[in-house]
């Protein structure tokens, strides 16, 4: 196990991913499709995607369905969340954590330092780093129990 564990170093590389003038619907089936709950929105440009927001199945539900408008009629440019919450791909778990609490917010797209996509960490992700980090923790304890027991026999 790395000593820091970073942004870059954890998240997903696999990001479903739509562009601004997709329909809402065709990103609703996309995301149904593909069994996500968000969707990264980017610029497509010649250093990468540009991302340039976030569109998840709840913006659909409380922009859309609670607003009683026709979904039909809009894209993910229309209902995405426009201001960019990301991290650096050397922000560590701590940095991650932080935003998220601060933000109130469950995924974070990873980022280089010209906002060019990397990949996306959620809480799931962080949730299982740290369990695994407090299962090293557990061993460690149980190895110190079993050797005063042989030490004490």
């Amino acid at each position: 196990m790395r000593e820091k564990m970073l942004a870059g170093d954890i998240c997903n590389r696999i990001v479903v991913i739509a562009e601004r003038g997709l329909s809402l619907v065709q990103a609703a089936q996309l995301m149904r499709e593909r069994h996500v709950g968000c969707l990264v929105v980017v610029d497509e440009t010649a250093a990468g995607r540009l991302v340039v927001g976030m569109f998840t199945d709840r913006d659909i539900v409380t922009a859309v369905v609670a607003n009683e408008l026709d979904p039909t009629e809009l894209t993910v440019g229309d209902v995405m969340s426009r201001e960019l919450i990301s991290v650096l791909e050397d922000d560590s778990i701590k940095d991650m954590l932080v935003t998220m609490r601060r933000k109130g917010i469950r995924r974070l797209p990873v980022v280089k330092a010209h906002g060019v996509l990397i990949g996306l960490v959620t809480l799931d992700d962080l949730l299982a780093v740290m369990a695994e980090q407090l299962r090293e923790i557990a061993s460690v304890v149980e190895t110190e129990c079993l050797r005063e027991r042989r030490e004490r026999a």
